[in-house]
């Protein structure tokens, strides 16, 4: 992958601007690159936690629906927009129009409050994969019993800020060979599930449809947030990601890669946790915390638990820490153009920043216990912010550009002749905001 190197211009050396972008060296790069920012805490610790607490097979048919019917189309737009506009996510939406600058900080704000919550969950997936060499994994409750969360919240920002100073290419190199391997690690405790006793319930509670579920208008606000927060939809990746891409790259084609990757990784995940779950009789509705209480006993059934154990939290980790990074590019990327900032201070201002916002998520889950009502700030942010905010940026940002940009440049910026994928686009774009204020007017009058 060619790393995108800030240039220098008249705002001196060392200040990046939105001119003269570096550009991945291919399309398989960008395919590579995105999936491994996309492919982390989204798929592995978010899908299964949000199927148990909804249902399994139902909140499963209404997230698959939801990606092929409207999350797709909202891919390919934002990552066409971020090609049009050959700049960070601010820089985009001022394109489009000169007001859309207070839209563009709203979707570098929400991937803020995001990504502020990410680091704590990267730092449990890093004090694992430590306890796992030591052979030390414990059950969440004992982990979060101190200031675990604190802690390992300081040392991913530390290495994060390190790594952004440093540049990114040898980390986005690593985890793209790491991609590969956490997707065998992942199917072999597939394997291994499928020998256990709750196999078979979990083979109802994933494939098993209670078609009646479906008519719970919350049901599908969660599936959609998660199609969302899965394909970063709304956040800024996507606009990023795709102002570096190469003339000759196909969206749809490369797009519709990394979406298929990221469901696959997600199902997976279910098909590997939920076996565990009911095998020593876990509540599948436990929560944000499902996957670290289940897989630690897992492993500690197992024959080649300690190694397999290792492999998988290290490789957890690496995927999140490689999502982390992605967030704090976004931010970084506005940060350094939009306030004319040398590399060094915007990394210190944006880390700093980060360490503020992520404190209340990582107090949440230690002995102050940091809660809103019954709830704790983490699980709060993440099923408010993380679900419903997602939804109103993607889809009002899907309306802002397909209003505003003429189809004829946003077809070029696609790399494809083919019309049906703009109309595709445009109809989703323009119309779902519509749908979606109407219905909203609805339920307030009944």
């Amino acid at each position: 992958m060619a790393e995108p190197v800030p240039q220098a211009d008249a705002a001196g050396p060392g200040t990046e601007t939105s001119k003269d972008r570096g550009q991945w060296s291919s399309e398989p790069a960008f395919i590579f690159s995105m999936a491994a920012a996309a492919v982390g805490l989204g798929n592995l610790w978010r899908f299964p936690y949000l199927a148990g607490e909804y249902g399994g097979g139902g909140f499963i048919l209404a997230y698959l629906l939801a990606m092929v019917v409207v999350c797709l189309p909202l891919m390919y737009l934002e990552v066409a927009a971020g090609r049009l506009a050959q700049g960070n996510t601010v820089h985009t939406f001022r394109q489009v129009h000169p007001a859309g600058v207070w839209y563009g900080w709203f979707v570098v704000g929400l991937t803020t409050v995001i990504t502020s919550y990410y680091l704590v969950i990267t730092g449990w997936t890093m004090g694992y994969a430590v306890d796992a060499v030591r052979q030390q994994v414990r059950p969440f409750a004992d982990f979060s019993a101190g200031y675990a969360s604190l802690l390992w919240l300081v040392v991913v920002l530390g290495l994060g800020g390190i790594l952004l100073v440093r540049g990114l290419s040898a980390l986005e190199t690593f985890s793209k060979a790491m991609m590969p391997v956490l997707l065998v690690v992942v199917i072999g405790l597939v394997v291994a599930a499928s020998r256990t006793a709750g196999w078979e319930q979990a083979k109802d509670f994933l494939l098993s449809t209670d078609l009646s579920a479906l008519r719970d208008p919350t049901l599908w606000v969660i599936a959609f947030g998660q199609g969302f927060y899965s394909l970063a939809i709304g956040q800024g990746y996507l606009v990023t990601y795709g102002s570096y891409i190469p003339t000759k790259t196909n969206v749809p084609r490369a797009s519709l890669a990394i979406a298929g990757t990221e469901t696959c990784i997600a199902l997976l995940a279910g098909w590997m946790i939920f076996p565990f779950v009911f095998t020593h009789g876990l509540d599948p509705g436990e929560g944000s915390q499902l996957a670290f209480n289940t897989l630690p006993r897992a492993f500690e059934a197992m024959a080649w638990g300690a190694p397999l154990a290792i492999a998988f939290f290290a490789l957890f980790c690496i995927a999140a820490f490689s999502s982390s990074l992605a967030g704090l590019k976004v931010i970084l990327s506005a940060v350094a153009e939009e306030f004319r900032l040398r590399h060094v201070k915007a990394v210190v201002v944006v880390v700093g920043v980060m360490l503020v916002l992520a404190l209340p998520s990582a107090l949440s889950f230690t002995p102050l216990e940091l809660s809103i009502g019954d709830t704790r700030f983490l699980d709060w942010v993440d099923q408010n912010v993380g679900g419903q905010v997602i939804l109103f940026s993607g889809i009002f940002g899907a309306g802002f550009f397909c209003w505003l940009v003429p189809p004829s440049r946003l077809q070029q910026a696609l790399g494809t002749d083919s019309r049906w994928w703009i109309a595709r686009i445009y109809l989703v774009g323009r119309w779902l905001p519509v749908a979606v204020l109407v219905w909203i007017a609805v339920t307030i009058v009944w």
